[in-house]
């Protein structure tokens, strides 16, 4: 769309492809979601969306990203891209900011349907946002964060060098929670190895970021 140019914005590794989702692909999302995305007796989500039955969470999956769209301003931006593994879609990896020319700062969050956990994809569909945020935007800083007993999240974060930002309680379901800040500066990031970026030169203005080198 000559309008709204993300949605020829791909990031790519040796076995992903993140893309701004596609009705059809939102459709296979909100599957993924009804399948489950974590454990029962288990919550990750500071907003327990997940804690529905299925109908319900596929669709909040769709609700929620067509409200991202149409919040979306270069001051404050959520891009929550599809992520494809062997052509199927098997989850959502997002990276968001608050007045990115200024701040030079990006958050993450994402979620993996349960049957494709422990392949390594939550770790490269890291990377892949990663790479965008540094290389593709010129981001100075990458944060994240998660429940202290979200073991694989925060795993995943420590591959990548992730130093401790400090704590925070949330309400999680009724109950006090600790989550545990986590920020990677530029030059602790070791690089994205194997990642392309494509379609990226005419979306930054809606991030907020100035070009920075020949589109990938």
């Amino acid at each position: 769309m000559r309008n709204w140019p993300l949605t020829g914005l791909r990031v790519t590794t040796p076995r992903l492809e993140l893309r701004l989702p596609s009705l059809d692909d939102l459709d296979r999302l909100a599957d993924r979601a009804a399948e489950g995305v974590h454990d029962q007796g288990t919550m990750p989500f500071i907003v327990p969306w997940s804690d529905a039955e299925p109908q319900e969470r596929a669709r909040r999956t769709i609700q929620y990203h067509f409200s991202l769209w149409g919040a979306w301003t270069p001051a404050e931006w959520t891009c929550a891209f599809a992520v494809v593994f062997e052509g199927e879609v098997v989850g959502t990896q997002a990276i968001a900011a608050t007045d990115f020319a200024v701040t030079r700062e990006v958050t993450s969050g994402s979620w993996l349907g349960r049957r494709f956990h422990g392949r390594g994809i939550g770790t490269e569909m890291r990377a892949a946002v990663l790479h965008l945020a540094f290389e593709g935007l010129g981001a100075r800083y990458a944060t994240s964060g998660a429940f202290a007993d979200n073991h694989a999240s925060l795993a995943v974060s420590r591959k990548f060098g992730y130093a401790d930002d400090g704590v925070q309680i949330h309400n999680r379901q009724g109950e006090p929670v600790t989550t545990l800040r986590l920020r990677l500066a530029r030059e602790d990031w070791a690089g994205g190895l194997g990642v392309g970026i494509h379609g990226l030169e005419p979306c930054l203005p809606l991030f907020g970021a100035a070009p920075t080198s020949p589109d990938r």
